[in-house]
């Protein structure tokens, strides 16, 4: 099979897959990142195009909708060389509705088929291959991609047609990103109130309280650790952005989504440095803000 976009979460899935004996032909926009993958077995593509002709199923696994976009029907798009059945299964987290209408178009052109398969878990169930999968598409095709899903993931929930996968991914975001940014307004308050925040994600291990989030990054967010970055505040934003978007096109009411992304924006802004961090520097702001508050009192 071929796996086009070998960035921070495409990387240990293609280990993972070349772990459990699949042969993959991977390709990234970037070569050096990719370059590892081949010292673990893996073949390097010299396109996207000559990876889709030489593999019955091409997982695609990219930043947003338009690096999407661009690899599938884009100036050296794969939609050129795709043949009637082949199978590309899109792990990425991009927009239902774009979703729909890249199936679409891709059945007509060419007779491909899609899969939408947005994965939940994040890099520690990543290398484990125990990620959640959302699949959206036809039966036939998620069970064609079998040998994929079951060295990946721990389980394969079949949501409905095209678009399904990527809209309950979007409700898996809702919860993350607002649980990502009450465990920084926690710790902060934690640590503005006199106890030790370190304890407080085996503290509260366990519990009502508990979560994948509060101990994978809570504690990097109590113990001030931001390097290596696991999760970027970036692809958060991306992601509960469009939380937002589609829950104003339906109707939804949103209001913690909303002030999530709103959070998440001003923490983007208050970092000021130019690249994607990981998401763990949310903290930095409600003590910054904390900070600066006393201060103004002080100084009153």
């Amino acid at each position: 099979m071929g796996f086009i976009g070998t960035g921070l979460i495409g990387t240990p899935m293609v280990q993972r897959l070349l772990e459990c004996g699949l042969s993959v032909t991977v390709w990234n926009r970037t070569p050096d990142k990719a370059a590892p993958l081949v010292l673990d077995g893996a073949s390097l593509a010299e396109s996207p195009r000559a990876l889709a002709e030489s593999c019955d199923i091409v997982c695609l696994c990219l930043t947003n909708t338009a690096a999407v976009h661009e690899v599938v029907f884009g100036a050296q798009g794969i939609d050129a060389v795709l043949r009637v059945g082949q199978l590309v299964i899109d792990l990425s987290s991009i927009a239902p509705d774009a979703t729909r209408e890249m199936a679409e178009r891709l059945a007509s052109a060419c007779g491909a088929r899609w899969i939408d398969a947005p994965v939940s878990g994040g890099l520690p169930l990543a290398r484990a291959g125990k990620l959640i999968v959302f699949a959206g598409g036809d039966s036939d095709d998620i069970a064609r991609a079998a040998p994929l899903f079951d060295a990946l993931s721990q389980r394969v929930t079949h949501m409905g047609g095209h678009g399904a996968g990527q809209l309950a991914k979007s409700c898996n975001q809702m919860i993350v990103a607002c649980n990502l940014v009450t465990i920084a307004e926690m710790l902060a308050f934690a640590s503005q109130s006199g106890i030790d925040a370190t304890r407080l994600p085996g503290a509260l291990a366990g519990g009502f309280a508990d979560s994948l989030p509060l101990q994978i990054f809570g504690s990097r967010m109590a113990a001030g650790v931001d390097s290596p970055r696991i999760g970027g505040l970036a692809t958060f934003r991306k992601d509960i952005d469009q939380v937002v978007r589609l829950a104003g096109e339906c109707g939804a009411y949103a209001p913690m989504a909303t002030r999530a992304s709103e959070v998440m924006l001003e923490a983007s802004r208050a970092d000021g440095i130019g690249i994607d961090p990981d998401v763990s520097r949310i903290v930095r702001l409600f003590l910054e803000r904390a900070a600066a508050g006393n201060a103004e009192g002080g100084a009153s």
